[in-house]
């Protein structure tokens, strides 16, 4: 049986939720890779006489936002494993397997038929994932109605569930942190949102407040914005502080 904790840690209006987890049962899946960034963090100098030998690795799965898309700078996965490996002195390898674009049903293609992806999960002690959004995409049709898009979400979080279940699946056998991160919002944010009017405001609050709660709930039973031009997704500045909150939350669930 599965032995999980929560933990959590936030930064502006991110919030950083993880579930420790041993056990579960392997699945096997194959099929053409897909690509993925792969960087690898050793520490400049170690304290003691003692020094360790593993290698931990990190994967994030996700969207545009772990992808480190419009960026032109390191996104957070890989700022993370560099900031493990300067604060424990270990080495530590993340993997970047996400894609601009993907939704939940993307990602959970990804743990069922990818067969790079799924030994890059089997081999993690820490998962990241970032995914949601882009299943509640704004869209004209809607417009600021949030009744139109609420039958979006329960399909968004149960295939979220699912994610977090393959992963688990996955990694039968040895202990791993997976890491769920929510949205500071789904659509445009900051001053982009408020170019585009107060109906338009209020209707992006209230849904990333439902997509965010869907990726509490499945955590739990299972202000600022750090944004770039175009307003949808991190720059530097904010890469930096999301990886700086998992950094915290990976080291203490892993007990690097």
């Amino acid at each position: 049986m599965s032995a999980r904790r929560l933990t959590w840690a936030a930064v502006g209006a991110i919030a950083v939720f993880a579930l420790t987890s041993c056990g579960g049962s392997s699945k096997s899946s194959s099929s053409a890779p897909s690509p993925a960034t792969s960087t690898s963090s050793t520490p400049t100098s170690t304290t003691g006489s003692s020094t360790s030998s593993k290698t931990w690795s990190i994967v994030a799965l996700g969207d545009s936002v772990p992808s480190g898309y419009n960026c032109s700078c390191t996104p957070y996965p890989q700022l993370s494993a560099s900031g493990l490996a300067s604060m424990t002195g270990q080495t530590v390898k993340a993997t970047n397997a996400a894609v601009a674009g993907f939704t939940t049903a993307s990602v959970l293609n990804q743990l069922q038929s990818d067969s790079t992806v799924v030994d890059q999960v089997r081999k993690a002690d820490a998962v990241e994932i970032n995914i949601g959004a882009n299943d509640v995409p704004y869209k004209n049709s809607c417009g600021t109605k949030v009744d139109c898009y609420a039958p979006l979400v329960p399909p968004m979080q149960k295939n979220l569930a699912a994610i977090v279940s393959s992963v688990h699946d996955l990694t039968s056998g040895h202990k791993v942190l997976v890491v769920l991160l929510d949205y500071w919002s789904i659509w445009l944010g900051g001053t982009y949102a408020r170019s585009k009017g107060h109906e338009y405001v209020s209707a992006a609050r209230q849904m990333t407040a439902h997509v965010d709660a869907a990726i509490k709930t499945t955590a739990i039973p299972s202000g600022t914005h750090y944004l770039t031009s175009d307003g949808d997704h991190p720059n530097a500045t904010g890469h930096q502080a999301i990886a700086t909150a998992t950094e915290s939350v990976i080291k203490n669930g892993l007990d690097i």
